[in-house]
């Protein structure tokens, strides 16, 4: 058996009825599944009997990788020692594909931030987060858990909170709870602004996010108006998506 490892940030899921339900969130017409950490591969074999047309797991664990490969002899060139990080996706398949996984929460962030960067290319990811991290992701503007993630997430894709999942059912038993959510690519091919610029407003935003944006934002030199005053005026957390590619506009302005 796979020992987990404290560094990489493994919790091993146990419980087979939930690894069944995540499972069934696929959506069926998916062309391509992407596994990241499969560990023992609870949420494989279910993948494997799916219907699913294709499947790939990856592993930064070469212990797990082994383990898998030894367990499914069958499918074992579909479990790969890699680092999803520094994947090229477009080199794994041609078309789109759906990521799942029961994330390692230490990189949990930089999965989701990746994602965003292969947006084109991700139609839907359901993945297992800690509760805050996925909380954070669904909230919406005017609460204390909508942030960075929760915009740049947001601005391409809808987000669903699926479930709540206990402790007890990992192994080792992490000291927080988990969730299941599910995010599907939404409409917006681009944003109606420069979106790097965008990216650029929204964590200047709210790495001050107790400063108005009118300070927090000082340096983007923004052309105002009367609707451009009223949002400057508020917290990044105030903000929707829209308000914020409106002052993306704005500052483009006076570049």
């Amino acid at each position: 058996m796979v020992q987990p490892k404290k560094h990489l940030g493994q919790h091993f899921l146990r419980d087979e009825n939930i690894a069944k339900k995540i499972v069934g969130y696929v959506s069926p017409q998916t062309p391509f599944v992407l596994e990241i950490g499969p560990g023992t591969g609870v949420l494989s074999k279910y993948l494997l009997k799916a219907d699913v047309k294709n499947y790939l797991a990856v592993d930064i664990d070469r212990e797990s990788i082994e383990f898998l490969k030894t367990n499914f002899p069958e499918d074992a060139e579909k479990f790969v020692y890699a680092d999803f990080l520094r994947l090229n996706l477009e080199d794994i398949y041609p078309g789109k594909i759906t990521v799942i996984g029961n994330f390692p929460y230490n990189i949990s962030t930089q999965i989701l931030f990746r994602i965003i960067e292969h947006r084109n290319k991700v139609t839907e990811v359901i993945g297992m987060f800690q509760k805050e991290v996925a909380e954070r992701i669904c909230s919406g503007p005017g609460t204390k858990k909508y942030g960075i993630p929760s915009v740049l997430i947001q601005a391409y894709f809808d987000v669903e909170y699926l479930f709540t999942v206990n402790e007890n059912v990992f192994f080792p038993p992490p000291k927080v709870k988990s969730a299941v959510i599910r995010i599907s690519r939404n409409k917006t091919e681009r944003l109606n602004c420069d979106e790097s610029l965008f990216f650029q407003l929204v964590k200047a935003g709210f790495n001050q996010r107790r400063k108005t944006l009118r300070n927090s934002l000082k340096s983007f030199g923004i052309v105002e108006n009367e609707m451009i005053k009223i949002l400057l005026d508020k917290r990044a957390e105030q903000l929707t998506v829209s308000d914020f590619e409106i002052l993306a506009r704005q500052a483009i302005q006076n570049k």
